[in-house]
């Protein structure tokens, strides 16, 4: 088997999916990129088998087949090589491969194609359409508050819920909980099911700039990603999702409203101050001024910032985890942004002003035991 491709157009591609192979010791083969070729156009295939990616180029050539290359090696030696065209020759007994670009030779050896895991397809799926810029969001916005907790696998992903009237992700670490819906796009039907990180991961990455439509069609296993020429197949997480709507609290009596990128900052620099461990900030708000303070007992650190608010509330007194608080701050969008709370043991909620008519965006973060400094 023969063909012919530019180096900068096969590394993109290669580029663009890569991330879905695996450093397996259990499967090798799973560390190799899956070619087929058949009437001209190159099909790339890469997969831990529990994420897969494929996407297909043009290439010149005059024969059918298929070759399992080492990935990690082959994408080593297209970043080094200048824009050319560059020609692989392959074995179709030996799985030898010879890369002949400009001047220089290369060979490696690949392996048996058909020994490549077959690559789902998504069977009596249904469907929705949704532009990339709304997915996109949607991943940044909840990506960072997913589990890292193997022991609560549901947790580990970002929970999808489709209806005729809106879209919503949830995800949630049992620490923080970002809710955002999408009043602009619906489904047909109504549905739910838990996407892996690693699947979300990789979409954040190659969903392009510009506003394409993504085609998502999902089953009870499998969820498919199509754009462009790249289609992303993820297994489900098989959990059920905790009710997170029992866990935000609803009436919150006492709303402080910011400037966001001050409170940003302002935590940013007080944390320094706290405690390594816990991270913990105190926010003590009366009437129109805020002010946060940390200390870090052990070695005599102490910080505290005042700044201006807006607040409807009696005087509170709450502790919460500032990278939490930081991290959300940095995930939300508007100017300024509304705190909501109850009482200094409950959760509380953020949320961006102005509003959006679109989406809706709210993020909950759980406070901690205040120590007793005063």
């Amino acid at each position: 088997m023969r063909f012919i491709v530019s180096t900068s157009t096969l590394l993109k591609q290669l580029q663009a999916v890569n991330g879905a192979s695996s450093s397996s010791t259990v499967l090798p083969i799973l560390e190799n990129f899956l070619f087929e070729i058949n009437e001209g156009v190159l099909n790339i295939s890469a997969t831990d088998l529990q994420t897969s990616m494929t996407t297909s180029l043009a290439v010149e050539s005059k024969e059918n087949g298929k070759i399992a290359i080492p990935s990690r090696i082959l994408i080593d030696t297209l970043k080094t090589l200048p824009d050319q065209p560059i020609a692989f020759n392959v074995d179709d007994d030996t799985f030898a491969i010879e890369i002949n670009a400009g001047d220089g030779k290369y060979k490696l050896s690949g392996e048996n194609g058909d020994d490549f895991p077959k690559i789902p397809t998504v069977e009596n799926a249904s469907a929705v359409n949704l532009p990339a810029s709304v997915l996109a969001e949607a991943i940044n916005k909840t990506l960072f508050a997913v589990s890292s907790d193997e022991l609560r696998p549901a947790m580990t992903g970002v929970f999808c819920q489709l209806s005729p009237s809106n879209l919503t992700f949830v995800s949630t670490d049992a620490h923080k909980l970002v809710r955002y819906r999408r009043n602009d796009a619906h489904a047909e039907q109504a549905a739910s099911f838990i996407l892996p990180k690693k699947a979300l991961t990789l979409l954040k990455s190659s969903l392009p700039a510009e506003d394409v439509n993504v085609s998502v069609k999902y089953n009870n296993t499998s969820a498919f990603f199509g754009f462009g020429s790249i289609n992303l197949i993820c297994r489900l997480i098989d959990e059920r999702y905790p009710d997170y709507e029992a866990v935000i609290p609803q009436n919150n009596t006492n709303r402080m409203t910011i400037d966001r990128a001050g409170f940003l900052n302002s935590l940013r620099r007080v944390v320094i101050y706290a405690n390594k461990t816990t991270h913990q900030v105190r926010l003590k708000i009366t009437g129109s001024e805020l002010n946060i303070s940390s200390e870090d007992v052990d070695f005599s650190n102490e910080a505290f910032e005042r700044l201006s608010c807006q607040y409807d509330g009696d005087d509170i007194e709450i502790g919460f985890n500032a990278r939490f608080l930081i991290e959300m701050l940095n995930n939300l969008d508007g100017e300024e942004v509304t705190l909501e709370m109850s009482t200094p043991n409950r959760a509380g909620l953020l949320i961006p002003q102005p509003g959006n008519d679109d989406e809706d965006v709210l993020m909950l973060v759980m406070p901690v035991m205040l120590n007793s400094y005063s």
